[in-house]
């Protein structure tokens, strides 16, 4: 007997709804939603004040503006993807969801949407409070730009987050994603300079190639041209999201 096909709208309609499902979750888990709504913004507002009128310079508060943004919208894609996924596999979740009617992809793009909701949600309080208090002086176009550079910045996050949801155990992804979280930003050159002698370290983290790409989207050209950080970004997205599919289609 030959299978039938589910109708487009039908097929739509369990992502929206997975996605939908996904995001509540995340939204009412206080020790997820609560540190990466509300710290970034809170971080950034402090370093507003404490920062002053060397704000008043354009070039450091968009510095200041795209770094705490850059930072902002890579932990949702990391964490909600990599302890996760690696959560739900150990306890049978993604096992139980396989044997459910529903489209295969619907799991991952439900996270996926999840993530990009949680970066819309940073961004937004971002620029807002970067054009209230931390001089931030940007057209509408430009802020349009940067918040959708921002928002498909944390795809790659996702990914990193995914492919260390597919190896490791609920018990070790949480310091696996800590110990390429931290260092990852460290070495982004975001807000302190890094030495001379390790400004290549930089080159080694996706927050750097992202921070790049929402500068350029904000109309300030700096050391890597856009279409440059976006090809990389894209290609790590691509990369790890493939090996990351392939052993969740071989192992689970």
């Amino acid at each position: 007997m030959s299978a039938i096909a589910m109708p487009a709208g039908r097929v739509w309609g369990a992502y929206l709804k997975e996605a939908r499902y996904e995001s509540t979750r995340m939204l009412r888990t206080p020790a997820f939603g609560v540190p990466f709504l509300v710290l970034p913004i809170a971080i950034y507002l402090f370093v507003v004040l404490v920062a002053g009128k060397a704000l008043l310079d354009p070039k450091v508060a968009l510095y200041f503006f795209t770094g705490f943004s850059a930072f902002g919208v890579m932990g949702p894609g990391m964490f909600g993807f990599g302890m996760a996924v690696a959560m739900e596999r150990q306890e049978g979740v993604l096992t139980l969801k396989r044997a459910l009617p529903m489209p295969p992809a619907a799991y991952l793009l439900g996270k996926m949407l999840m993530a990009a909701l949680f970066a819309t949600m940073i961004t937004m309080t971002l620029i807002v409070g970067g054009a209230l208090l931390g001089h931030v002086h940007l057209s509408a176009g430009r802020y349009l730009i940067f918040a959708v550079s921002n928002i498909l910045g944390s795809l790659p996050f996702c990914a990193i987050g995914l492919f260390v949801g597919v190896r490791a155990t609920g018990q070790s992804a949480p310091a696996i994603v800590n110990l390429l979280y931290v260092p990852m930003f460290l070495i982004a050159d975001l807000w302190f300079p890094l030495p001379p002698s390790a400004k290549w370290l930089s080159l080694i983290s996706p927050v750097y190639y992202l921070r790049e790409l929402t500068l350029a989207a904000a109309g300030l050209a700096d050391r890597v041209p856009a279409y440059v950080c976006a090809a990389v970004l894209a290609a790590l997205t691509i990369m790890l999201t493939s090996l990351a599919v392939r052993r969740l289609a071989r192992v689970g």
